[in-house]
């Protein structure tokens, strides 16, 4: 049965409330288990996201779901409209997104099939936009602790729950990608105690932070890069073959932790923005006001 097809105002209008956004990356392109399913095309200030948002009913919770390359794997990491993104999760009302993707392992104790929740992200990416301001307006958010610890604690015992191995904290490197690491690039991040390696999630975090959205990243471990001696170099068909059975796995954990998660925000994340803007109100251009309005109308009295 085809999905129902609605615009975001009319969407708002229903009066549905939607405070949980899933970004499924490599692999998953579908969120299993979404019941009453429609398509919800969103426009933002920055353009268009990857795909339209499914919105649907998950173990009773209403949830929107994202594929970040768009069905069918349309778009690099590097051409992902992380901005769009962020935003259209916004302007539907998301307080939390858990955010899924596929990772290589730079850790011997880090095995295919297995999980982490990253509490830390190591920024190498050099040609994306990870902001929503500029263009007339400075600001600056606090990023040390850049996902929500509120909100991976209910994922990390998700997993637990789903019975799927997961480790609790570690490092993510973010890479421009779009080619696997060389051999020197793979040794170098382990001497820096890196945990894992993918090429999406840290412009996300950064985004949902000035967002002021709870942030959650389950990384997904497909291979071990191209360090561990005696492992062959990556090949996409090894890595497709892990894929399948993680967004399996993931499918699970993200249902679980739909059910488990709390009603109210209890973390800082709300508030991140509060006293971001330095800009003098007067000298922000009305064009970006405009812009950033849903985001820190509130503060600047827009």
């Amino acid at each position: 049965m085809a999905k129902k097809k609605v615009s975001a105002k009319r969407h708002a209008a229903a009066g549905d409330p939607v405070r949980i956004g899933i970004i499924g990356g490599s692999g998953l392109y579908r969120m299993a288990g979404l019941e009453r399913a429609r398509e919800v095309r969103v426009k933002t200030p920055y353009g268009d996201p990857s795909d339209a948002l499914v919105v649907g009913n998950l173990d009773g919770k209403r949830v929107a779901f994202l594929a970040r390359h768009a069905r069918g794997h349309r778009f690099l990491p590097s051409e992902i409209n992380y901005r769009a993104n962020i935003h259209a999760m916004k302007q539907i009302g998301v307080e939390r997104i858990i955010s899924v993707s596929a990772v290589g392992s730079l850790q011997e104790d880090l095995k295919p099939l297995e999980f982490l929740i990253p509490d830390q992200f190591y920024d190498k990416t050099y040609r994306r936009i990870s902001t929503f301001f500029g263009d007339g307006v400075v600001a600056h958010v606090g990023f040390d602790k850049p996902v929500c610890a509120e909100l991976t604690g209910v994922v990390g015992e998700a997993c637990d729950r789903a019975k799927v191995t997961v480790h609790r904290s570690g490092t993510y490197v973010c890479m421009e990608g779009p080619q696997f690491s060389t051999l020197a690039e793979a040794h170098v991040h382990r001497q820096l105690r890196f945990e894992v390696i993918g090429m999406t999630n840290v412009n996300e975090a950064k985004l949902a932070r000035e967002a002021e959205i709870c942030y959650a990243t389950v990384a997904m471990v497909t291979d071990y890069d191209a360090w561990r001696e005696g492992h062959d170099a990556v090949t996409i068909e090894e890595i497709v073959a892990v894929l399948h059975q993680n967004a399996e796995n993931a499918c699970k954990v993200v249902k679980a932790a739909v059910a488990s998660m709390p009603t109210d925000r209890t973390c800082a994340c709300a508030s991140a923005a509060k006293f971001a803007v330095l800009t003098q109100p007067d000298a922000i251009p009305a064009a970006a006001k405009e812009r950033l309005k849903l985001l820190y109308g509130k503060y600047l009295g827009w």
